[in-house]
């Protein structure tokens, strides 16, 4: 996405690092700066035992938890070649203002990384129901995944059972693959709040409204609930005459 081979005396922001894989990636890229920072206390422990992990010794790499939303403590971070956050700005509970909040960090000419929920239109709204539901009542922690597991393993079983494949090998293939469970990525899915979204064009005009310019856009079809994935670039600033 970022159309470069290595990041040799660049910096990397990764902001909502989760388990820091992302961050290792920087360092393994060459990096001259890390920093990894996430709301939840056991991503941030996870982060650090990836790095005591493959980067004991390094003063490179930093982390620590951390608020997108927190504008004062986002000031104190400096700019960044690159800025990552995927999947992550969606689930603030602010999600223009965590955008606002993070693009003040990307440095001049560096790129900033984002992937947001696509707005899927009246199925957006419905899980945007579901989920609030799910996360303010205790009957619907139960109720849901009740009703949504049987429904997703019965769906699977008919596609694999019509094209003559073993019903077992899309949950193997998808652990595999995807690093978790099948079961425990659909109980992510339905516990995933807050939760917003944002048609394309929507983010794309954000950006160029604030001095960035688009290099790459993957996009979902319209009705799509995944991400959508952007890279923009901070213009740089005019040289007086």
């Amino acid at each position: 996405m970022l159309h470069i081979q290595d990041m040799s005396g660049k910096s990397f922001l990764d902001v909502g690092s989760g388990s820091g894989l992302f961050s290792l990636a920087a360092m393994r890229l060459g990096a001259s700066r890390v920093h990894s920072l996430d709301y939840d206390p056991q991503s941030v422990a996870c982060a650090n035992e990836l790095k005591n992990r493959f980067f004991p010794d390094s003063a490179h790499w930093t982390i620590e938890r951390g608020d997108a939303l927190e504008k004062n403590y986002l000031a104190g971070l400096g700019t960044y070649d690159f800025v990552y956050s995927w999947g992550v700005l969606h689930h603030t509970g602010n999600l223009w203002q965590a955008m606002e909040n993070v693009l003040t960090l990307v440095a001049e000419r560096g790129k900033i990384f984002i992937a947001i929920y696509n707005d899927g239109g009246k199925k957006s709204r419905q899980w945007y129901r579901l989920k609030r539901l799910y996360n303010q009542n205790k009957f619907f922690r139960i109720a849901l995944p009740a009703a949504f597991i049987p429904l997703n393993v019965i769906r699977g079983l008919i596609r694999d059972l019509s094209s003559r494949k073993n019903p077992l090998t899309r949950y193997r293939e998808y652990k595999k693959n995807r690093g978790m469970s099948v079961v425990r990525d659909w109980i992510d899915w339905i516990g995933g709040w807050p939760y917003e979204f944002a048609k394309p064009e929507e983010v794309s005009e954000f950006f160029k409204g604030r001095e960035f310019e688009m290099l790459l856009c993957v996009n979902r079809s319209g009705w799509a609930l995944g991400n959508n994935e952007f890279v923009f670039a901070r213009r740089a600033k005019p040289t007086s005459a």
